[in-house]
């Protein structure tokens, strides 16, 4: 441990105290069943645990139960694409046919340029929002992947960023077609094994075996949460977060080995310039402030004063998850839920420990202003579509700006209802929800705009393509 690891060591001790007396409070304040903690500076590690892994049972939580992690599978997913870039089995910015010949979109132009480097940067420009369930077996990525032909390219490759987990279980498949083995395997192989992690699971078989968090949701808008209807995801989703679950402390153990350069407990995992690589911004993204700042090669990037800052974030069904990085000081905070107001959770608990460990001010989540401008809502006005949802823009006779956000496909299986929202003026271009939605107000930014003319995508993280009428 280096000197600077060892001055703040009592800050360490002082933080896990903290969070061990506090998250209690903090938890049902937030109307969370339970959360798991865990904090490292360098190689020393303080976690916490409180509450139910399931109002239904009352099972408590412990340090050593079982979250999903979400979408921060994908910085895992990343991890695996850039070990096969450290053996020379890939090459960034080939085309992803050159290792899946099969993989194409509906654009055959697109199909034959998407590289991999697109893939996990999210500018690939394919919708991305597919869930399609193609079964639990060992074929369900390669189905997955064979049947995203008729998925539609809304922008040519490499123009915008476009969340995308449809690309990642792309990049799942490849990793499963030159490891010849099935995903959950070269998690299990490549990663949790050489990290030592006693408590994570690549699928819910071997979750099974833990104490294992439900997630919780409202059955309609305000009512009380309950158990949610189903605990993962479809397997053809794994590579973008649909199953893999772990404690709070072996979350940290993963990005320990990046804080180190790509050491793990017997050896490399990862080489220095790949792990470099990946934390070096490739995507400036529209201002959201729900984001990062830009994005590299798995990692989100935030936009902070003082030390630079990476981390992702994961939703599944009813589970959110925090993992937040600060490679110059050797510190990382996970935070993993299973219900309630995550996000307000997050600012109360990874807030405090960035704060006292380095310095750094999370901001507040964007919020409607107290006095919003009048907006003239025409350029915005209409419907915006994807395969999950239609989102209809309107202004009233009074002025009033109004998102209808109407579920559809896998996204109403997944448990997603209707909602109506009125939005006001927040940033040129940019209009936010007056209600908050699980405790956040994601701003709306209408993009693509020809002189004056109508927005040609609502990006709420996602560039959602206007609907030609």
């Amino acid at each position: 441990m280096s000197a600077a690891y060892a001055a703040d060591m009592t800050s360490l001790d002082e933080v896990g105290g903290w969070i061990r007396e506090q998250l209690p409070r903090l938890i049902a304040k937030h109307d969370v069943p339970a959360a798991g903690v865990a904090v490292c500076v360098g190689d020393q590690v303080v976690d916490a645990a409180e509450g139910v892994l399931s109002r239904a049972t009352g099972v408590e939580a412990t340090t050593d139960s079982l979250f999903q992690i979400g979408s921060i599978t994908k910085v895992w997913t990343a991890t695996l694409v850039m070990q096969l870039v450290d053996e020379g089995l890939v090459e960034l910015d080939a085309p992803v046919r050159k290792y899946l010949p099969q993989f194409r979109v509906s654009d055959a132009w697109a199909s034959e340029a998407i590289t991999v480097r697109q893939l996990l940067c999210h500018t690939a420009g394919f919708e991305g929002d597919l869930f399609t369930d193609t079964g639990r077996g060992d074929d369900a990525l390669g189905a997955f992947v064979d049947a995203l032909g008729d998925v539609d390219q809304l922008f040519p490759p490499g123009q915008l960023f476009s969340y995308n987990n449809a690309g990642y279980s792309v990049l799942g498949r490849l990793v499963e077609k030159l490891r010849d083995a099935p995903y959950d395997e070269c998690l299990g192989k490549h990663l949790i094994q050489p990290l030592e992690l006693k408590h994570a699971a690549a699928s819910p078989y071997e979750a099974i075996l833990f104490r294992v968090a439900v997630g919780h949701l409202p059955p309609k808008p305000g009512a009380e949460q309950e158990p949610a209807p189903l605990w993962a995801m479809p397997r053809s989703n794994s590579p973008a977060g649909a199953m893999l679950a772990m404690r709070a402390r072996d979350l940290i153990s993963f990005a320990q080995m990046h804080l180190t350069h790509g050491a793990g407990a017997n050896g490399p995992v990862l080489q220095p310039e790949s792990v470099s690589a990946m934390q070096h911004p490739e995507i400036v993204l529209p201002d959201l402030r729900v984001m990062g700042a830009a994005w590299g090669l798995g990692w989100e990037l935030f936009d902070n004063e003082g030390p630079g800052m990476i981390g992702h974030d994961g939703n599944t069904v009813g589970q959110a998850s925090f993992l937040r990085v600060v490679p110059e000081l050797g510190v990382a905070v996970a935070l993993l839920t299973n219900g309630g107001d995550p996000y307000g959770l997050y600012l109360d608990v990874v807030g405090h420990v960035l704060e006292k460990l380095t310095g750094i001010t999370v901001p507040p989540l964007p919020t409607p202003p107290s006095d919003p401008p009048d907006v003239d809502a025409t350029p915005y006005v209409g419907t915006y579509s994807n395969r999950v949802i239609d989102i209809t823009v309107s202004q009233d006779d009074q002025g009033k700006i109004w998102s209808v956000m109407q579920p559809k496909g896998a996204a109403v299986e997944l448990g997603g209802l209707s909602e109506r929202s009125e939005l006001v003026g927040f940033a040129p271009d940019v209009l936010i929800p007056v209600d908050a939605k699980g405790g956040i107000h994601i701003p709306h930014a209408f993009i693509g705009a020809d002189d004056h003319g109508p927005a040609k995508y609502l990006h709420v993280g996602r560039a959602v393509p206007r609907r030609q009428q």
